[in-house]
């Protein structure tokens, strides 16, 4: 499995022969020239998860790619979109993306909570070789190998981080959802999550735009 970060929450999966693209968001950057996508996720409908901007080019760039959101978002976006919820499992080929969690964090109680399905891409075999929760806090049932980890965001402190990171428990954790603090204050949560990391899981900031093969 290869991973590429595209700032924030965008990542590009390659595996079992499926190229696929998670959550092309307004504070993402390098996403806008990829082609040979099979498939586009979204895990909610907020604009730095999916750029209303840039998402029509994208899609026109790659045409033969499937597209996938929550509900919510998938009745937003059109009859293209194909909606996702949790329990909800999709065959690409080899590769199995399966729908969980269903609901974003609570931002504040004023606020309506929204559609957010965590995806789990792997096969039958290894359903969570990777794990994107989104804006979310979702822990599976079962083994995970690659955690795609919410540094920073609004609606969450940097002890619940820790805390998700220990209870997922993953072999391999990268950060995504970074965009939201400045470049000087992400070596704070950084240096936090790569000390308080559970005992066999290796923390790792991903460099930007570049294919990493990760297992």
């Amino acid at each position: 499995m290869r991973v590429s970060h595209f700032r924030h929450s965008c990542i590009l999966v390659e595996t079992n022969d499926s190229k696929i693209l998670f959550d092309p968001g307004n504070f993402s950057h390098g996403f806008e020239g990829i082609d040979g996508l099979d498939a586009i996720f979204i895990t909610h409908q907020h604009p730095d998860h999916a750029d209303p901007a840039r998402l029509p080019a994208l899609i026109e760039a790659n045409p033969g790619a499937k597209l996938f959101a929550d509900p919510q978002s998938a009745a937003q976006f059109g009859d293209a979109w194909t909606p996702v919820a949790s329990g909800q499992v999709v065959e690409l080929g080899q590769t199995r993306i399966t729908g969980a969690g269903g609901r974003h964090a609570v931002i504040h109680p004023d606020l309506p909570v929204i559609d957010n399905t965590v995806y789990l891409v792997g096969t039958a075999e290894e359903p969570a070789q990777l794990l994107h929760p989104g804006d979310s806090l979702f822990v599976p049932s079962y083994p995970v190998d690659i955690l795609a980890l919410p540094a920073a965001a609004p609606w969450m402190k940097l002890s619940e981080t820790v805390d998700y990171l220990r209870a997922v428990k993953p072999r391999f954790a990268f950060p995504i959802h970074q965009e939201v603090v400045s470049d000087a204050g992400r070596g704070i949560y950084y240096a936090r999550l790569a000390e308080m990391a559970p005992e066999g899981t290796e923390f790792k900031v991903l460099p930007e735009e570049e294919s990493l093969q990760l297992r």
